[in-house]
């Protein structure tokens, strides 16, 4: 299993901040998307990575855990060599096996059993940061401890913007069972899917666990999203911009609508949709704004007559 250094796969330093790591990740999600890199398998490795490095440097408890690992890396190679039996855990990173911890790490053959091919996560993110982890619940202890409930599990499923807006569906498989799993219209990432009773199995006559779908919204090529709303870019040529006009403008539903710009608009104006965003969760025919933000793109190759028309306009603002 290697090591995976998250801060230089997403180009920052161990100190950067929470604004420069979110920064960094939006430029080489956009870079490295697969809508824009089709049929690009190491573009899709990188991308994979980057949400990876990004799903840890951007959770505090993650990133302090990363950091607390990385000094104490060779500690763990040589308790692997030395063929420790149990899952590693942030115990051992401290210097010692913590004994009394609720959390664990699925092996590569439970991992996929449970999840399929879902959420790609490296073999190191997988053993110490969730390809399973979650704690003991509420099952009784009574009787020797005999009866215990499973351990809930978690799972990162990533999904595209478009399906966030729609809706969309994951399949699973568990125990040779397919499952069929709704994800609603409006999920953010960090939202949670609850699957009641399908994590890890009871212990003596204790109920089993929940799964719980972590969702991850991927970055869109197109649309940058706040909450519920929506920016998107429009070009907009320098005609219309100074004498006016209507410009089409994509939505996330899939659609475009007709936007009227009116003369002299500046370059970087926003203009608000009303209820043209993403769909809000839970919350039927509700949702947020779409901010159309103009782009003023000037004339390429001009020929000699429109300079010298341009000259004449300069010289009557001058």
């Amino acid at each position: 299993m290697e090591y995976q250094d998250y801060y230089k796969i997403l180009g920052v330093s161990k100190d950067a901040s929470e604004k420069d790591i979110k920064s960094a990740y939006r430029k080489l999600a956009r870079k490295l998307h697969p809508d824009v890199n089709p049929n690009d398998k190491s573009a899709e490795q990188q991308f994979k990575q980057v949400n990876e490095a990004y799903e840890v440097l951007s959770d505090p408890d993650k990133r302090k855990k990363y950091d607390s690992l990385g000094a104490n890396w060779k500690e763990y190679e040589n308790y692997q060599r030395a063929g420790g039996g149990q899952p590693f855990t942030w115990g051992d990173a401290a210097g010692g096996r913590s004994g009394g911890t609720t959390y664990r790490t699925i092996d590569p053959e439970e991992y996929e059993q449970i999840f399929g091919d879902l959420g790609g996560a490296s073999d190191f993110f997988r053993t110490f940061f969730g390809g399973g982890a979650g704690g003991f619940g509420g099952g009784g202890r009574a009787g020797g401890g005999l009866n215990m409930r499973g351990q809930d599990l978690e799972q990162p499923v990533q999904i595209s913007l478009d399906e966030a807006y729609h809706g969309t569906k994951r399949i699973l498989q568990k125990d040779g069972k397919k499952i069929e799993v709704d994800i609603r219209p409006g999920v953010k990432t960090g939202s949670r899917v609850r699957l009641a009773k399908q994590g890890g199995a009871g212990v003596g006559a204790g109920p089993a666990g929940d799964l719980f779908l972590s969702i991850q919204v991927l970055p869109d090529p197109r649309f940058e999203r706040n909450g519920d709303d929506i920016t998107v870019e429009v070009p907009v040529d320098l005609y219309t911009a100074i004498l006016g006009g209507e410009v089409a403008v994509p939505t996330p539903k899939g659609s475009s609508l007709m936007l009227k710009i009116p003369p002299g608009t500046q370059n970087g104006k926003s203009f608000r949709l009303a209820n043209k965003g993403m769909p809000k969760l839970n919350e039927t025919n509700n949702f947020g704004n779409l901010y159309a933000r103009v782009k003023i793109v000037l004339p390429e190759k001009l020929s000699p007559k429109e300079i010298e028309l341009f000259e004449q306009l300069k010289q009557l603002r001058a």
